[in-house]
């Protein structure tokens, strides 16, 4: 989530027309083309972060500005040459790192939580806890994770420490109830 993917088509020689087809998850069928020999582009049903990369005069990769996970889906590329026609298709994954809060429940034991994360995150403890993650599932696709700290005994230490695991990622925080 965030970052500017540039997606690539492959260009032939003797191009006539170049198309990228886009199918997002919760965005409907966006259509981009280009003529060479008009050097017109037509844009139907796109959003304004879709734009076509210019590289060397012809526009041969898509970049989608500030991803977001609406924009997840299908980018088919189609290209018209004299030689024949070529397609690509990219599946767009987008990954959403959770934002994490580590804080004290009212009987004193530590409770993490990865908020907002595409995948779900996971979630452990040290020292070693017996505790379950609860999942709970967004309408927009990501899923808050919460984990309860519970030890038989903790070696007579108070501090805990949460460590985050997600493949945006990697993060750990402590603290002493």
């Amino acid at each position: 989530v965030g970052d500017s993917p540039v997606l690539t088509c492959l260009i032939k020689e003797n191009t006539t027309m170049l198309t990228w087809t886009i199918n997002s998850k919760v965005e409907g069928p966006c259509n981009l083309v280009y003529r060479t020999d008009t050097k017109i582009t037509h844009r139907a049903n796109c959003s304004d972060n879709i734009n076509w990369k210019f590289k060397a005069g012809l526009p041969s990769a898509l970049e989608i500005q500030q991803v977001g996970i609406a924009q997840e889906g299908n980018y088919s590329c189609q290209v018209a040459s004299k030689d024949g026609n070529f397609h690509k298709t990219y599946h767009l994954t987008v990954l959403a790192p959770p934002r994490l809060s580590l804080y004290c429940d009212e009987q004193g034991s530590p409770v993490c939580e990865a908020a907002a994360g595409k995948p779900p995150a996971q979630l452990s403890w040290l020292p070693e806890s017996s505790s379950r993650a609860e999942k709970k599932r967004h309408d927009n696709g990501t899923v808050t994770v919460l984990s309860k700290f519970t030890a038989c005994s903790t070696n007579g230490t108070n501090l805990t420490t949460c460590m985050v695991s997600h493949p945006a990622g990697n993060w750990s925080e402590s603290i002493a109830c």
